[in-house]
């Protein structure tokens, strides 16, 4: 008989919890690994997250460890760490040469790079792959249905692999070979959600919501376009899927953000009162200047970065968004361009 993979997950966030739970569920042993002391113990001891995930009752086949060597030897990691921490945890697995599937979305703060340029840097014998879609943590722990881009840079060979790995009945993966796209919806749609989070918390309406997603799905395709994206993967559950999700509803720690920038709260008070990682926040300034960079206009999420770093009010930052000049929404040549 053919031994099962060694899976293990790199992060006991609420979506690195998920994803244990998740793959417990057909009855295989999962290794989580989790920064705190406290975490390791209460999912050992108790099967639970209190800290990130306490609506979830965890599975016993789940076992948790702060030592990251202890990952060194599995077959397959799930990547979940906060997107700024990614390459200094994988720093510690340089030799790591299994699958490394990475679950994080953002982009690196300082650098720029995507997470698959961060992952192969530290880790330059894994195999990559990036696992994004529209999904909420409480929900995959919970067995509700999802669905999920899993793009695989060794091809339909790596994802027919994984699939049968990390594939269930109600946690449904669709192939891609598109890794930038897949990573660039996953990005820029967190900072997306900050805006429309603004939008509910000054109660503007469902209109301006509904316009917001669909002019920031212009910018998201604009910026994949200009980074080598494909836009068939950007149309699918990894780029407008997540954006209409996270857009939607404050399970989203980035639209709750936002929300609450809208509501007139203090950006760094909101920041720094935060146990949660919004990951948009630290998205949106290196997105900006990467956009400015290649000659990618991207209004929404300079409207962002000026309210996160407390030059405008969300009042001021709506109004500009209003005050733009009016314009074909389609170029008359039928693309997407830089505008």
């Amino acid at each position: 008989m053919t031994a099962l993979p060694k899976i293990g997950v790199v992060g006991a966030g609420a979506w690195g919890t998920a994803l244990a739970q998740m793959l417990a569920s057909d009855g295989r042993d999962v290794l989580l690994w989790a920064l705190e002391p406290e975490v390791v113990e209460a999912v050992n001891s108790r099967n639970l997250n209190p800290n990130y995930l306490p609506s979830a009752q965890l599975s016993p086949q789940i076992t948790a460890s702060g030592e990251i060597a202890d990952f060194a030897a599995m077959d397959v990691l799930l990547a979940v760490t906060p997107a700024q921490h990614l390459g200094r945890v994988m720093a510690n697995l340089p030799d790591f040469a299994g699958d490394l599937v990475l679950c994080c979305k953002g982009i690196e703060a300082g650098t720029g790079r995507l997470m698959a340029d961060v992952a192969r840097a530290a880790a330059p014998r894994a195999q990559l792959a990036v696992l994004s879609g529209p999904t909420f943590a409480h929900e995959v722990a919970a067995g509700l249905p999802t669905a999920v881009t899993l793009a695989c840079e060794g091809g339909s060979t790596q994802w027919h692999r994984l699939s049968a790995y990390v594939g269930r009945h109600n946690f449904r993966p669709y192939y891609s070979d598109d890794l930038v796209g897949t990573e660039i919806g996953g990005s820029v749609k967190n900072v997306l959600a900050i805006a429309c989070g603004v939008v509910d918390g000054m109660e503007l309406g469902q209109n301006a919501r509904a316009a917001l997603i669909a002019r920031g799905y212009a910018e998201m395709l604009r910026f994949g376009l200009a980074k080598g994206a494909h836009a068939e993967t950007l149309s699918g559950l990894c780029g407008l899927g997540d954006l209409v999700l996270t857009c939607s509803s404050t399970s989203s720690r980035n639209f709750s953000l936002g929300k609450a920038l809208g509501q007139g709260h203090d950006p760094a008070e909101l920041m720094a009162n935060r146990r949660t990682v919004a990951e948009g926040a630290h998205t949106a300034p290196v997105l900006q200047s990467l956009a400015r960079d290649m000659g990618v206009d991207m209004p929404i999420t300079d409207a962002v970065c000026a309210l996160l770093s407390g030059k405008v009010s969300a009042h001021q930052m709506v109004e500009a968004l209003l005050a733009r000049p009016l314009r074909p929404e389609v170029p008359a040549d039928g693309a997407e361009s830089a505008r």
